[in-house]
């Protein structure tokens, strides 16, 4: 009997002390303004998470030997936190409440990996979806990236985490500079 108890003692610790698989630290730097745009101009920043899984990389080591990681934060919470300092930069300030409602939608973020023995190709994709509300109109439109690379050796986390935050910060500042975007935003806001 004691063997046995010490036999299901060592399976549980050992079961305890499996590597977990690493989360990425998803933290895209918001684009930045020369100049303010709007001046103290008001708006309502949410956001929804639209994707249907919620890691950001797949490994596929091959022989069916896939591998989802995880974002170590909600991305949601970041890239809505990261598109409303953006927007004060440019002049906007961020309340809780008021006419004009700008959602974030994110539709894909995810980075593609492929491992082979001697290489690996990553392949990032990013879709988000800005919807800007107010009582006199809406206006929604897609922004989208893509980006591959190619290396020697596997990828590590650390350059999964840089492929999907360049391409993040690639495309904030797609929203960032879009004119038609402003243009409504300040004729409806």
């Amino acid at each position: 009997m004691k063997k046995l108890i010490i036999a299901i003692a060592v399976l549980v610790l050992a079961g305890c002390s499996t590597p977990r698989e690493p989360q990425l630290t998803i933290a895209p730097s918001p684009a930045s303004s020369n100049q303010q745009q709007v001046n103290n101009l008001p708006v309502v920043v949410k956001s929804k998470d639209l994707r249907t899984a919620q890691f950001v990389a797949v490994i596929d080591s091959g022989r069916s030997n896939v591998k989802p990681l995880h974002a170590s934060q909600n991305l949601r919470v970041v890239l809505e936190d990261t598109l409303s300092r953006q927007l004060s930069s440019q002049g906007f300030r961020v309340v809780a409440n008021g006419p004009g409602v700008l959602r974030l939608d994110i539709l894909d973020a995810l980075v593609r990996v492929k491992h082979t023995v001697f290489k690996h190709d990553m392949e990032a994709s990013v879709q988000l979806q800005l919807v800007a509300e107010s009582p006199e109109g809406r206006f929604v439109k897609r922004y989208t990236g893509k980006s591959t690379q190619s290396g020697v050796s596997s990828a590590s986390p650390d350059d999964i985490e840089l492929a999907l935050n360049n391409l993040l910060e690639a495309v904030l500042q797609d929203i960032a500079d879009d004119e038609q975007l402003l243009d409504h935003m300040k004729a409806h806001f």
